[in-house]
């Protein structure tokens, strides 16, 4: 082995030597920043408060047949009383009519066929109450449980007068 050559794998020694260590002193210097952090926070942190500070701030009720109890105030302030159908639908219905999403029919005359064929009575009864069918789920108040059955049967009356 020429003398280059012995320089060489000295050279390569000590710096991998010199990687080591410094990897085993990033190692340490590192839990030993975690137990501190870990430390400071199982002491200074209540679990609770944080358990309060990170819980959502609204909840989705997605069954049809649940009864919501409102005060008859909450029940008026649904978008002020209005009783504008098509203002109503652009906020309140058309996320899932306009989407199809669960099952939801878009405002087209085949999709409402055999809706219509049961009667606005029906239709109106299965927007305020609720309803889950072979093809879907329509909520209860198409999920706002703020509006009114009169804000409810204007709105279903705007729509089927809207079929394209």
């Amino acid at each position: 082995m020429s003398n280059k050559d012995s320089i060489f794998f000295r050279n390569f020694s000590i710096l991998l030597a010199a990687l080591v260590v410094l990897t085993v002193a990033l190692i340490l210097v590192g839990m030993s920043m975690q137990n501190n952090l870990v430390a400071n926070i199982k002491s200074e942190a209540d679990r609770s408060a944080i358990a309060e500070l990170i819980k959502p701030v609204a909840a989705v009720n997605t069954d049809p047949n649940a009864i919501v109890e409102l005060e008859p105030a909450a029940l008026a302030a649904a978008f002020d009383g209005s009783l504008d159908g098509e203002m109503i639908y652009n906020n309140a219905c058309a996320a899932c009519h306009v989407s199809g999403a669960g099952g939801a029919p878009k405002l087209e005359a085949a999709a409402w066929e055999l809706r219509l064929a049961q009667g606005m009575d029906k239709l109106v009864q299965h927007a305020i109450e609720g309803f889950v069918g072979d093809y879907g789920m329509m909520p209860a108040r198409g999920g706002n449980a703020a509006l009114t059955d009169e804000q409810v049967k204007v709105t279903v009356e705007y729509m089927t007068a809207h079929l394209e």
